[in-house]
């Protein structure tokens, strides 16, 4: 879908915003217009943008940048958006002014534009530093103007004042410097050695402590919603086939509808609001550099981790939003997120399969696996396109972000753009997925279909009943709690039941995920991911099941 701006009532021409991450673009294109912003993509690319219709002209806030590999991305979008004959706003750091704009520059020359330079209020506003910023100004001719994007009231008129006198951005290199750097002093995540830990900590801990959250309130919730459709449900078996199944069947709207808003919904809010604190805050960006050390060998960043960790709630955000990931660690990150990220799904049913199983402690051993296996899968990955480990420390945010404290309407901005991609790309393909199971289990096709893997079963040391939930798990991770049937759950053994939960839940993404791979990344390298991730699932199943059997087998 290409960027259309909306037309302004001014006529004035669409602007689009160029800067670093974390530089404050999306903050002053929303204090510029004063609206929320709507996800598109740059037309013959993978590039997103936000858009921001104003009363006066159209903003388009670029992917952010983090380094000189990333430039790319935005000189696709620029490309893109050459033919809107749009004006440019650079949104610099003052803290580091020379080396964003050494590095930005070049791919504005001779655009119209101006230069916004956000965190002023971080350098000494004296009149050296006000002559050093006229100096580079006219060095490159067009005007430069010093705000806190932070502070709406004082910053819009500056802004606008700035682009009413746009110039054109030199081709040329720029000889004028700034001439200054300004990092906050370093704290515990930057001591070596202390760091990484203190940054994992701080990362993983608030996650877990979100998930366990959502699921304590979804435990409490879930009996209302259920007296509320259980009359429904039972109406609508009345139905003619196939419409009884569609709608109160094993995968039916009214059967799988409340799995999805009461157990799978507020694990992806509180994770959505969780990254939104983090990242206005600035905090995020202290915690990737700090954990990327840990990352780094297994050909991940640690930018990579954060979307990881966001897969918990949901794996087709996170999928999307690797858009914004180096080329050369995209891939890995999308399989790491494919393999390792238990969504909210697959988590709550997770549980609940351990829980009837009256073993709820295997949670822990479940989760160390599963994510040290999802990393080493990454590092496959990586090793495989070339990815050199070292070079990837180019790929972190430069210099150290303030911290402060995050505001609510920067917070639900973030969260927002999540729920978005949840509510307008993951619920349609959900709706009409349970149709498909449904028809599927009605006409007994899904059972047929479990029936080549009962062979694979024996080879992993489980019971052919093992096959089914495997299936269904491949549409929709909730298919692991036929797992909790008594018949079959009284089978397994300590080993067998990790193998089993392991191997449903990472044979393939759901349904879902695996569509929004193909649609990101195309056919011929999602079907490559797809393969490796099904390899690597059976491998870690029978390592688990024929390991486990020497030194984990408790029979319950």
């Amino acid at each position: 879908m290409g960027v259309n701006p909306l037309p302004s009532p001014a006529l004035l021409p669409p602007l689009v915003l160029v800067g670093a991450e974390s530089s404050g673009k999306s903050t002053l294109a929303g204090a510029l217009t004063g609206s929320r912003s709507r996800a598109e993509n740059v037309a013959g690319s993978t590039v997103a943008v936000e858009t921001f219709a104003g009363p006066d002209r159209t903003v388009i806030d670029t992917p952010g940048m983090v380094h000189r590999l990333d430039t790319a991305t935005t000189a696709l979008a620029l490309e893109a958006l050459r033919a809107e004959d749009a004006d440019l706003l650079l949104v610099l750091r003052a803290t580091n002014l020379d080396d964003e704009l050494a590095e930005l520059l070049p791919l504005v020359g001779g655009r119209r534009g101006a230069v916004a330079v956000t965190n002023w209020d971080r350098v000494q506003d004296t009149v050296a530093a006000r002559r050093a910023l006229d100096s580079v100004s006219v060095a490159t001719g067009v005007p430069f103007v010093p705000i806190d994007a932070r502070d709406a009231t004082t910053a819009v008129p500056l802004v606008r004042d700035a682009l009413d006198h746009a110039g054109r951005f030199t081709s040329g290199p720029v000889l004028a410097r700034a001439g200054w750097r300004v990092e906050p002093p370093p704290t515990l995540l930057e001591v070596r050695g202390i760091g990484p830990l203190a940054g994992l900590g701080l990362l993983l801990g608030p996650a877990i402590a979100a998930v366990w959250l959502a699921i304590a309130v979804a435990d409490i919730v879930d009996p209302w919603v259920a007296s509320a459709l259980d009359p429904l449900a039972a109406r609508a078996q009345e139905l003619p086939w196939p419409l009884a199944d569609l709608f109160s069947g094993d995968y039916g709207v009214l059967t799988m509808g409340p799995l999805l808003l009461v157990w799978a919904l507020p694990v992806v809010v509180m994770l959505a609001l969780l990254l939104g604190v983090l990242k206005a805050s600035g905090l995020l960006d202290r915690l990737t550099t700090a954990v990327h050390p840990l990352v780094r060998p297994f050909g991940l960043t640690g930018r990579d981790l954060v979307r990881v960790v966001a897969g918990h709630g949901c794996n087709v955000p996170a999928v999307i939003s690797t858009r914004s990931c180096s080329g050369c660690t995209r891939d890995a990150t999308i399989g790491a997120i494919a393999f390792g990220s238990a969504c909210s799904y697959q988590l709550a049913a997770t549980l609940g399969v351990l829980a009837a199983a009256r073993r709820p402690g295997l949670v822990i051993p479940y989760l160390a696996i599963l994510i040290t296996a999802a990393l080493v899968h990454a590092r496959l990955i990586a090793r495989s396109q070339g990815t050199d480990p070292v070079s990837l420390d180019l790929h972190l945010l430069r210099g150290r972000t303030f911290l402060t404290r995050p505001r609510w309407a920067e917070v639900r901005r973030e969260a927002g753009t999540t729920l978005r991609h949840v509510t307008l790309k993951a619920l349609p393909i959900f709706l009409a997925i349970t149709v498909l199971a449904s028809l599927l289990s009605a006409t007994g096709l899904l059972a047929r279909a479990a029936r080549p893997l009962e062979l694979v079963m024996g080879a992993l040391r489980l019971p052919t009943e093992a096959a089914l939930p495997t299936v269904l798990a491949s549409v929709r991770k909730d298919g692991l709690l036929l797992f909790a049937e008594p018949s079959t759950v009284a089978t397994l053994d300590n080993a067998q039941l990790l193998a089993a939960l392991l191997l449903a839940g990472a044979l393939v993404p759901c349904l879902v995920t695996a569509l929004t791979i193909a649609k990101e990344r195309g056919g011929r390298i999602a079907a490559g991911l797809l393969w490796r991730q099904a390899l690597g699932a059976l491998l870690l199943a029978a390592t688990v099941s024929w390991v486990g059997l020497l030194v984990l087998t408790v029979r319950p």
